[in-house]
């Protein structure tokens, strides 16, 4: 079983710590760390990684997500753990200085999977990994990530909000994306 600590909304541990399939039953706020993989090219233009979520999945199974993201276990922080999702989704060995932080996002979506109720409230960390990565780099774990794809931003904010991606992402986490990238 996995643990989460309960958080306040601004993102501190309240001492309370739950399992997370009550949290997501309860709608609990906890914390959650999100890193999105960002590519350069010319002209103020540049990718991003999306993760396709594994069919297996509890939740939004299918659907594509930020690049790495991950629930914080009880008793670990936000960077600690956006550095081992990192690793453990897409075999990416970052050092924790390499993640740029560019805010705190308080995230809420309900949902029904498998004949039961998703309440999730989460509180994340949201960071950018621009390092170069090849793509042979990558190593999905199988179990949380089918596969993956980097898109141009433009193109994947147009495809995304007119329902041509299905996806799991929050639209305001993903214009703070682009204005820490763009100023």
């Amino acid at each position: 079983m996995e643990y989460l600590d309960i958080r306040t909304p601004d993102g501190k541990i309240t001492g309370e710590v739950k399992e997370r399939m009550q949290v997501h039953i309860d709608g609990d706020l906890h914390g959650t760390s999100h890193v999105w993989l960002v590519r350069y090219k010319e002209n103020n233009k540049f990718d991003i990684l999306l993760q396709k979520r594994a069919k297996g999945k509890d939740a939004y199974a299918g659907c594509y997500d930020i690049s790495s993201a991950g629930h914080i276990p009880s008793g670990s922080d936000y960077r600690e753990s956006a550095v081992r999702e990192l690793n453990e989704e897409l075999g990416i060995k970052a050092e924790p200085e390499q993640l740029k932080f560019i805010g705190m996002h308080d995230g809420e979506m309900r949902a029904n999977f498998y004949g039961k109720p998703f309440h999730n409230h989460e509180i994340s960390a949201i960071y950018i990994y621009d390092e170069p990565i090849d793509d042979s780099d990558f190593k999905l774990q199988k179990e949380e990530v089918e596969s993956v794809m980097w898109i141009d931003f433009d193109e994947c904010r147009a495809r995304l909000w007119n329902g041509e991606i299905r996806n799991c992402i929050f639209a305001d986490e993903f214009k703070m994306l682009e204005k820490a990238i763009r100023g």
